[in-house]
């Protein structure tokens, strides 16, 4: 008998102790837990940065609350404006639509800009003030907000070395002469193929005429078929041989009359990569300026 009191003694005092802690325990605040991050991308790992960039509000209360995103990593660098819209009194769930132009500056020196949205060369690394003038639009309906928004964006990868080149010789024109331009196109990498479509174009308007006798070069065929119309003011070229060490030269005949024109190009090329279908990348060439 003594012992089952003993016994009962023992149980009742491990029960007051249990009791005890679990006070203790539920009078102390629950620890935070520790903090979930992503595992942060290679620094020359291909991403998109966005940055909240402001909130656009209506009279009637409608919000549209916009980010700016750039991208990073690839010769094009995207710039989006994706927002988030409400509007008070409706539990509606809207999606919304952006449009507009955007600015990017670095140490005050504006360095790309475009419509929205939309691409330009990559810059390259750096921290990056971006404004962008926007219209937000909800679908459905409900929603239409115009405003400027702006954000500051560091980006960190790397700008890549480029594939491919242009160069011409001379870089002018003058009217009432026939210029002969020299375009020498190079592929410095190893990556891709030899690959490549080359074009360029004058000022329509100005009545100049380009020429060739280049037979990868035509002066490309417009209008509806049997039509064999040509545009006189553009060339086009398709390069299949291009390697490091071996650039293509492609040399044209510009015909200004009365007024200038300055003629633009640029080079469309391959980098596959397997049966991928989108590969590849597009490189504006020199500007021929006219005087």
């Amino acid at each position: 008998m003594a012992a089952r009191r003993r016994t009962l003694r023992i149980l009742t005092g491990a029960a007051a102790v249990s009791l005890a802690l679990a006070s203790a325990g539920w009078s102390r605040p629950v620890p935070p837990r520790p903090e979930v991050r992503s595992p942060a991308p290679a620094a020359d790992a291909p991403a998109t940065l966005c940055a909240p960039a402001g909130v656009l509000r209506g009279e009637r209360g409608e919000r549209a609350a916009v980010s700016l995103c750039v991208g990073s990593g690839t010769p094009v660098t995207a710039v989006s404006a994706p927002a988030t819209c409400r509007r008070p009194g409706t539990s509606v769930r809207y999606a919304c639509l952006t449009s507009g132009s955007w600015t990017a500056g670095r140490d005050g020196v504006t360095v790309a800009s475009g419509p929205l949205p939309g691409s330009q060369p990559y810059p390259g690394p750096g921290t990056y003030d971006v404004t962008a003038a926007v219209r937000v639009r909800s679908t459905p309906a409900g929603v239409d907000l115009r405003g400027t928004v702006r954000a500051r964006l560091t980006l960190t990868a790397p700008k890549q070395r480029p594939t491919h080149r242009v160069e011409v010789e001379p870089r002018s024109l003058r009217p009432g002469t026939t210029t002969t331009l020299t375009y020498t196109v190079y592929r410095d990498s190893e990556q891709g193929d030899g690959s490549a479509r080359f074009g360029l174009i004058g000022e329509e308007s100005t009545g100049v005429r380009i020429s060739t006798a280049d037979s990868r070069c035509v002066n490309p065929l417009i209008g509806r078929a049997p039509s064999r119309d040509r545009l006189t003011h553009s060339v086009d070229c398709a390069l299949t041989d291009l390697q490091p060490g071996r650039p293509a030269t492609v040399r044209v005949r510009v015909a200004l009359a009365s007024a200038c024109s300055t003629v633009v190009s640029k080079l469309g090329y391959w980098m596959p990569r397997g049966q991928a279908l989108y590969t590849g990348g597009m490189l504006e060439g020199p500007k021929v300026g006219c005087d």
